[in-house]
């Protein structure tokens, strides 16, 4: 007895020690397994924020640039806005493949991968620079730096200017093919491949986060991915005011010998300087995915789910073996008999379908406005590219990035329901548009340019520009209406060119040139007294600096004021579609968005702006180049005019939202909160047949509406 007591004693023993040992191992393995999951899942986050960085700064220094690649490749507006859509067409080619196939395939390579497709194409974007031949801009040879005096005004075809202009001829001609009239093809295609670069981006990353983090954590995650994106423009905008001080053949001619500064409208700056910088940072921010994890550890309260508690409410047991047995295998049949039903359920939702057509005409107007808001600037208020990206960058987009904060606080905050984002929404964009209709009267006069805008005799109302560009004044001299090479005569007119100002010897060279005996500039005042002009043209009128200061303010509140209806709007698409039709309809959504917004509203947009050209330039080998001059008032009613319709249509059909939301609605609906419970927004039945359509189509978990503003 006393030996199997002792037995008995040590094996309970021994059992004690083996329990504590697998239980300290366990403890261990689990603990390491968490700090794993825990320095994965940041470094993940921490990689993907810079990406968000990345691509958002290259895609604002993007539009930061229209103006300058306008110039430098003598293109019209029209043909810029579908440079700036190729990037939504290269996005939308491979979307559906990348967010399906991607899902199962090694997501953060994927990515990588995304990352240096992304900065290929914009080193490609930059290329022209290195292939064309020196920029070269509208000037008399008398401002060039010379020892030849020369009268801009050629009375005589055999004077000696004649020999300089056809060595001048020849060597242009001789640098149109190496030049090229199409270069801008490059650009186009560069833009192209950064929207295919960029599509795994999104859908990849934010799924990764959303598989491998608690579901407490992921909102969070996902906020901090979607701030860090907003800080891209700041940074794409303020390096384009950077580059865009610089000439734009920096390192490759002597700068002392540009007779233009960056206040001229022929300035180019340095605009494939920041598509170098923007594919470095591409490329350093693709660099961590390729050592990342194809899988992270699940956390401790996702181990034994599927699914999450949000989509366990709406599955029931039978739905969930049959989703592991879909994932297990994936039939195309099964796939396209699933997809139609879905389809189907998805455009009979009312609220959906308006919600989605209001969405899509917004978009137009502010992606329009967004696109051009740089070139407006510098038009209407003749500002500087330089300064007028430094005001979007440091002014404009903070006010976004507040007014996107301040909406999801003010639904937090005050527990606002369905009905209430609506609401919210509506009431955003109507304040919104309202103030941007008392832009109208927040704009520029016309400058006086001889021949455009007012004649020689100083006559307002000008009709046929072109044949008015000559007159008595400057009738005896040799002189093109092509050119565009202004002068600002001491009267305060601007000529288009020395010689149709009539001016008969210059002084000086380069910047510094002082022309005489101008015919055509003492004819408003002092028709029998000849006086001087300088290069460059007149500053605009005195009101108009402080017209600008009323501008800035006042589009500072108009993006402020339409950025808070972004979240409210986000959270009402969420919660009026069925919880198992959500990804499907964010993938519908964003399409739409990319397909009739991004794309063709940069296009008509550009089309009605140069339709307010005054003054066309002249490629080098021929053909019309870009705009030189705009009509500063047909310009503000086309450009302000344009956003305000479609963004009045717009409220039209997110008052129908709110009309069927209202019909629809049942006491105990318009008592769900939108933070937690989900309203039914009207729908039939909450006890539909489910199918996963998570898997038939893997979308943006993000339409991007926040960053687009």
């Amino acid at each position: 007895m006393e030996i199997s007591s002792k037995e008995n004693t040590q094996l309970f023993s021994n059992t004690i020690l083996l329990v504590d040992r697998s239980s300290f191992k366990s403890e261990s393995s689990s603990s390491k397994e968490k700090q794993s999951y825990c320095g994965g899942i940041k470094v993940f986050l921490g990689a993907l924020s810079f990406v968000y960085f990345a691509k958002a700064l290259s895609g604002s220094y993007l539009k930061s640039t229209i103006t300058q690649i306008e110039r430098r490749f003598d293109i019209p507006s029209s043909l810029v806005g579908i440079i700036d859509g190729s990037f939504e067409i290269g996005n939308l080619l491979i979307i559906i493949l990348v967010s399906y196939f991607g899902a199962k395939l090694h997501r953060p390579r994927i990515i990588g991968a995304g990352c240096l497709i992304m900065s290929a194409g914009t080193f490609l974007i930059a290329m022209p620079q290195f292939f064309m031949g020196r920029y070269e801009y509208e000037r008399f040879p008398s401002t060039i730096n010379s020892t030849v005096s020369i009268s801009p005004c050629l009375q005589d075809k055999s004077q000696t200017l004649l020999p300089t202009l056809e060595k001048t001829q020849a060597k242009i001609n001789a640098g149109c093919e190496k030049g090229g009239s199409s270069m801008w093809i490059y650009v186009l295609l560069g833009n192209l491949l950064r929207g295919i670069g960029e599509t795994p981006i999104q859908p990849l990353g934010i799924t990764y986060i959303d598989d491998y983090t608690i579901e407490e954590n992921a909102a969070l995650y996902i906020g901090c991915v979607q701030t860090v994106a907003i800080i891209g423009p700041i940074f794409g905008f303020l390096l384009g005011s950077l580059c865009a001080k610089l000439y734009v053949d920096i390192g490759f001619v002597n700068l002392d010998s540009v007779t233009i500064t960056h206040k001229d409208v022929q300035w180019v700056g340095a605009w494939w300087l920041g598509y170098l910088i923007a594919g470095m940072i591409s490329v350093l921010a693709g660099i961590p995915f390729w050592f990342l994890p194809k899988h992270l550890p699940k956390p401790e309260g996702r181990k034994d789910s599927s699914t999450s508690s949000e989509q366990s409410e709406f599955i029931t047991e039978d739905n969930k073996d049959n989703q592991k047995s879909y994932q297990q295998q994936v039939k195309i049949a099964e796939m396209a008999e699933d997809f139609l039903p879905s389809l189907k359920n998805l455009f009979g939702n009312p609220v959906y379908i308006l919600y989605l057509c209001a969405s899509i005409i917004q978009f137009n107007s502010l992606i329009g406005m967004v696109t051009y808001k740089p070139k407006y600037i510098e038009q209407q208020y003749a500002q500087t590219s330089s300064k007028t990206n430094f005001v979007i960058g440091l002014i404009n987009i903070p006010a976004v990035a507040f007014g996107i904060f301040s909406g999801g606080l003010i639904m937090k905050k005050l527990r606002i329901n369905v009905l209430g984002a609506a609401k919210l929404s509506l009431g955003s964009s109507f304040f919104g548009y309202l103030l941007l209709l008392s832009l109208f009267a927040m704009g520029c006069e016309n400058s006086d340019v001889a021949g455009l805008t007012v004649s020689y005799h100083g006559a307002k109302q000008m009709t046929d520009y072109e044949q008015a560009l000559y007159s008595e004044c400057n009738s005896g001299c040799t002189c093109s209406k092509n050119d565009w090479d202004p002068i600002c005569g001491e009267n305060g007119v601007t000529y288009i060119s020395a010689c149709l100002a009539g001016c008969q010897a210059s002084n000086g060279s380069g910047k510094h040139t002082v022309f005489f005996n101008c015919s055509c500039v003492g004819t408003l005042e002092s028709p029998s007294q000849s006086s001087s002009a300088v290069v460059g043209p007149c500053q605009k009128g005195n009101e108009c600096p402080k017209m600008f200061l009323y501008f800035l303010v006042i589009s500072v509140i108009t993006s402020y004021t339409l950025s808070v209806g972004g979240t409210p709007g986000y959270i009402l698409l969420l919660r009026c579609i069925k919880p198992h039709l959500k990804s499907f309809a964010l993938g519908i959504y964003t399409l739409a968005i990319r397909v009739l917004a991004g794309i063709p509203a940069p296009v008509y947009f550009g089309m009605a702006i140069d339709t307010t050209c005054l003054k066309w330039g002249s490629k080098r080998c021929g053909g019309r180049g870009a705009c030189r001059l705009y009509d500063s008032r047909a310009l503000r009613y086309v450009y302000l005019g344009l956003t305000l319709v479609l963004g009045t249509v717009s409220i039209f059909f997110s008052v129908a939202v709110l009309w069927v939301l209202r019909k629809r609605s049942s006491p105990q609906d318009e008592t769900l909160s939108a933070n937690g419970e989900r309203g039914t927004c009207g729908t039939k039945s909450r006890k539909a047949n489910f199918v996963n359509s998570d898997h038939l189509i893997q979308t943006p978990y993000w339409p991007e509406k926040e960053t687009r503003l």
